[in-house]
């Protein structure tokens, strides 16, 4: 056992590792897949009336031959990581029923795009498959989806219906026990699940009901409840781990990861894989070989001891597994449920694990994190959503080459995830010792990919063959997109786009990835003020999920629906917003930053700060942010803010007293920390001498409850001068949706997705609460706090911070 035991070990705290977490919830918030987001969108103009059923029927035909011809560079499974899709809202979706010469009843899952299943779904899919136990002509059963899809889970949209009581709910257990436990499962005809497409949350819980499972190679199963808040609820907490073992399960589980259809196999999660054209045959044809007891009729997925481990290995698995969930993850309940829901399958049996899993799933349906995260899957679908630009039917142009300028951390970053996506990329230096470090950089990026497994080495030498390195403009002639990535040296990009303008087509896109400078002054010397925009990706740039698309008075709605369109199939999530100095990520964590300061100034301990973060629930704390960002880019961030917004600076000497010393973070292994070899950080008791003299030249006062303020304190007081700032971004029309600054927050400064993102959270704790501490301390330690007019007139409202805003305010 020991040696079991200690695999499982290593690959337990593999899955629970902090920043593997942080990293895999925010990565796998980026929900979509870009052909089933087309087709929903096809759907609801079905629902207008602009087009037609057939229509969207044909499209999905299409979609299905596109994705078997087209090999995308770098390409990840479009369902990989992902949480069930969301079918739409209120459709009205059904199981069909036909029945062969054979003697085969095949069952089809109807409910484009994904086959979500929603409730009038589930309702015809029990009704279809008693039909076929009744009749006398029907020999075996195969279910299976339409248009190359078996299903991609509950209808999302229905959770928050369920949790406004907005439907009538079935009884308790009704889906888990009544339906696919005492009636497919138990039943006297064989079923077998023909998978393609994907197979996920309840679809996958229906396919591993059956006797057996057909799949093809590309498709993806998985259970990826736990990205929502929620476990499994029609019995994939009892059936997993007896079809691939408890530690598998494990892992599937905790990390919602899907596998592929050939994986699937391997762990014996089904039974064949076939290719598409031959899979409704070869399912049909195994169905009728259990019925003539040509094949085995194995024993139910829910009875199955085969692949369980021992009683006492199992124990100690899940004893590992629940010690780990609670010191990585404190303020989550959910992953705990799970262990428990599948501790009591295997201590009591799997009828009483259904019990508790189908109790426990209606407990976490209503919960916090479920409704916080259900908001950001919405919040997230929503970015694509601009008012007056998406909305006034413009197609967008094809991108077909895009050129960086600037080899650096960023701009490889960025070119490496257009090379991930199949664009040819020019990549711009001035000298040739810069140009081959740039190269070498994205090398080492797509050699990481490959590295992990992510990446085949075909694909990696094919990403490559598509980037070339020039010194001069002469290669920008024919370019559709430029991203300039440079250090932040407004006359140096001044000058930047005045070149571009000489070299790059009219058409040409010309973008900015500049995190702090205002755009206007970027493009004030030149003539192309129309097509300039912002492109602030976030580092490192291949693997962070957000793009914050920045937009001036000027930039035509053209150039923001094509930027759009590049940020989708780069696989971001896009979030626009206006011009504006830090525009909305930097600018409102710049005020976290400086909270921080003045509490450390007035007597607050600096590493019980970021203790405080990150049990809240942050990937770091602001100082261990700093030291990674780097103390030179905190020095100039401040300076660009000190220039737009001197009013609302706490001017601390704190950061120019280390930056004189060298102390600059993880790159100098000196900062707020100290750094070893391996860039693990320890505290600096020397810090404690920096502190004294900013104090001392800050002349402010001691205040030694500071010292003692317990993590609530430390966080408000924090974070809702960030919140201050994002009413401020709400009220000047830089954001437009509260949602999309709640989406940013998570995406672009690591706020814990389960609280909602920054607005959600607020709101959870009231407008008028945030405003009288704000108050507070104001009074107490300056206008550093001052409440902004929008938060105070929220606040004496009684309205949520999110309510909507006038839309003729808005300057976007």
């Amino acid at each position: 056992m020991g040696d079991k035991f200690q695999q499982f070990e290593v690959l337990f705290l593999r899955i629970l590792d902090k920043s593997a977490c942080v990293e895999d919830l925010i990565r796998n918030l980026n929900f979509y897949v870009l052909n089933v987001e087309e087709c929903m969108e096809e759907e609801i103009r079905v629902r207008k009336g602009n087009i037609t059923a057939d229509f969207v029927e044909k499209k999905l035909l299409d979609l299905k031959s596109e994705e078997g011809e087209k090999d995308e560079v770098g390409e990840e499974d479009e369902l990989e990581n992902k949480p069930e899709l969301c079918g739409i809202g209120g459709s009205k979706g059904r199981a069909t029923i036909e029945i062969g010469a054979d003697g085969v009843a095949v069952i089809t899952i109807i409910n484009p795009p994904v086959n979500s299943l929603s409730l009038d779904v589930l309702y015809s899919l029990k009704e279809t498959v008693e039909e076929a136990l009744r009749r006398d002509d029907v020999k075996a059963i195969v279910i299976t989806g339409c248009h190359g899809k078996f299903s991609g889970g509950f209808d999302i949209s229905s959770f928050a219906d369920l949790q406004q009581g907005k439907v009538a709910q079935p009884k308790p257990g009704y889906v888990s026990v009544d339906m696919l436990t005492d009636t497919v499962e138990v039943s006297r005809k064989p079923l077998v699940a023909a998978i393609d497409g994907h197979a996920l949350g309840g679809g996958l819980e229906i396919a591993m009901c059956c006797h057996a499972r057909i799949s093809t190679p590309n498709a993806q199963l998985g259970l990826p409840e736990l990205h929502l808040g929620i476990i499994p609820g029609f019995g994939g907490t009892q059936r997993l781990p007896r079809l691939v073992g408890l530690a598998k399960s494990l892992e599937m589980l905790l990390t919602a990861k899907s596998v592929k259809g050939e994986e699937a196999l391997d762990l014996g999660l089904v039974d064949a894989i076939v290719s598409p054209n031959q899979l409704l045959d070869t399912a049909r044809k195994w169905a009728l070989d259990i019925w003539e007891r040509k094949r085995p009729w194995n024993v139910s997925s829910l009875h199955r001891t085969d692949k369980m481990e021992s009683l006492d290995e199992a124990k100690e698995i899940l004893k590992l597994a629940r010690a780990q969930a609670l010191r990585i993850a404190p303020n989550l309940y959910h992953p705990l449920a799970y262990i428990d829901v599948v501790e009591e399958g295997i201590v009591s049996g799997p009828r009483a694990g259904l019990i508790k899993e189908y109790e426990t799933f209606e407990v976490l349906v209503r919960s916090d994190i479920c409704k916080a995260l259900l908001h950001l899957f919405f919040a997230q679908r929503g970015t694509m959503k601009v008012p007056g630009v998406t909305d006034l039917g413009l197609a967008p142009r094809h991108v077909k080459k895009v050129a960086i300028l600037g080899g650096g951390l960023m701009g490889s970053g960025i070119a490496t995830a257009l090379l991930l996506s199949n664009y040819p990329v020019i990549l711009k230096e001035v000298n040739d010792k810069f140009l081959e470090a740039g190269i070498e950089k994205i090398k080492a990026n797509l050699q990481s990919r490959v590295n992990k497994g992510k990446l085949s080495q075909e694909k990696f030498e094919k990403a490559l063959s598509l980037l070339k390195g020039t010194l001069d403009y002469e290669n920008f002639r024919d370019v559709d997109m430029v991203i300039e990535a440079v250090t932040e040296d407004l006359s140096l990009k001044q000058q930047i786009f005045m070149d571009l303008e000489k070299y790059c087509p009219p058409h040409c896109i010309l973008a900015s990835n500049t995190s702090t400078i205002d755009l206007n002054l970027i493009w004030e010397k030149t003539k192309s003020q129309d097509r300039i925009v912002g492109a602030h990706f976030f580092s490192p740039a291949h693997v962070m999920p957000l793009l914050e698309i920045v937009r001036t008075q000027k930039t035509s709605p053209q150039v923001i629906v094509d930027v759009l369109d590049v940020g989708k199939k780069i696989k971001k999530t896009p979030v626009v917003v206006r011009n504006c100095t830090g525009f909305a990520v930097n600018r409102m964590f710049f005020p976290c930053t400086q909270a921080a300061l003045l509490l450390v100034e007035h007597g607050a301990d600096l590493y019980c700060i970021d203790r405080a973060f990150a049990k809240f629930g942050m990937a770091m704390g602001p100082f261990r942010m700093c030291d990674l960002i780097g103390i030179g880019v905190a020095m100039a961030t401040e300076a660009q803010f000190a220039l737009s917004m001197p009013d609302r600076i706490y001017k601390s000497m704190l950061i120019p007293l280390m930056q004189q010393d060298k102390r600059l973070g993880e790159t100098t292994r000196k900062g707020f920390y100290v750094y070893d070899e391996r860039r693990k950080a320890k505290p600096d008791p020397e810090i404690k001498k920096y502190i004294e003299k900013a104090t001392e030249i800050s002349g402010v006062s001691i205040h030694p409850k500071l010292a003692k303020l317990p993590d609530k304190d430390i966080v408000e007081m924090i974070s809702f001068p960030l919140v201050n700032e994002a009413c401020r971004l709400l009220a000047e029309g830089i954001s437009v949706k509260a949602a999309d600054l709640d989406i940013a927050s998570v995406m672009g400064i690591g706020f814990p997705p389960y609280r909602g993102g920054i607005i959600y959270w607020a709101d959870t704790l009231g407008s008028k609460y945030i405003c009288s501490r704000l108050d507070e301390w104001a009074r107490m330690y300056g206008n550093f706090f001052k409440p902004c007019d929008y938060l105070a007139e929220k606040a004496a409202k009684g309205v949520p911070l999110s309510a909507t805003t006038d839309p003729a305010r808005s300057r976007l």
